[in-house]
């Protein structure tokens, strides 16, 4: 199972986290978000994350800003949190970027929607669907997940907190590849408490 860790603003941080067992690292590039970028980019970030694959989350952003920071931070991937047409993942997957595009589930949601993103994204991340465009910290009911019969692999995500390894571990659906961990692993927004993802992910890996 693949995790990926998100909104993170701390050098140190990230260096107390067991990234040994950590795929994804993600930034976020939302100006409206409590957790926007304010990292510095340069050669330490690039070391301390070489083996892993960061990832730009934006949200209806122009694709100059996007390929701005892919570059400034090194981006191998980026995570689409709004409104973007198929065209503008096309777009940047010609870029050679991993795509992830996220939606908002909540009770009736039309997995018909996500059909025309098929062959432009590499996942997508299902969250709780919010006004704000994710953290919240609020789970959607797992079980609409079953109306998704797709092809691409998915991360979940919204609201999975230290308590929900067990939780995690048992669902199960055939596409589901990994989990998006956030805002209930935080200290302050932007820094996580290290000890609570450890502890997520020992639990979560153990008896895989």
């Amino acid at each position: 199972m693949k995790i990926k860790v998100c909104g993170l603003n701390s050098l140190e941080n990230i260096k107390s986290l067991p990234l040994e067992d950590i795929d994804l690292l993600g930034f976020i590039f939302y100006p409206k978000s409590s957790r926007r970028v304010t990292i510095e980019a340069g050669d330490l970030l690039m070391q301390t994350t070489s083996t892993h694959i960061r990832t730009g989350v934006f949200v209806n952003a122009p694709f100059f800003f996007i390929m701005r920071n892919v570059v400034a931070y090194g981006l191998s991937a980026v995570q689409l949190h709004g409104n973007e047409s198929p065209d503008t993942c096309k777009e940047l997957q010609e870029q050679g970027l991993q795509i992830i595009k996220a939606f908002g589930v909540k009770s009736g949601f039309n997995f018909n929607e996500v059909k025309q993103y098929e062959s432009v994204v590499d996942y997508f991340l299902f969250d709780t669907s919010t006004k704000d465009y994710g953290g919240s910290g609020q789970q959607f009911d797992w079980s609409a997940l079953s109306g998704y019969q797709g092809k691409t692999p998915f991360f979940l995500s919204g609201g999975i907190g230290p308590d929900d390894a067990a939780q995690v571990k048992a669902f199960q659906h055939e596409k589901f590849t990994g989990v998006d961990l956030n805002s209930r692993f935080e200290i302050q927004p932007g820094l996580k408490d290290s000890e609570k993802v450890k502890e997520f992910i020992k639990t979560l890996k153990s008896n895989e």
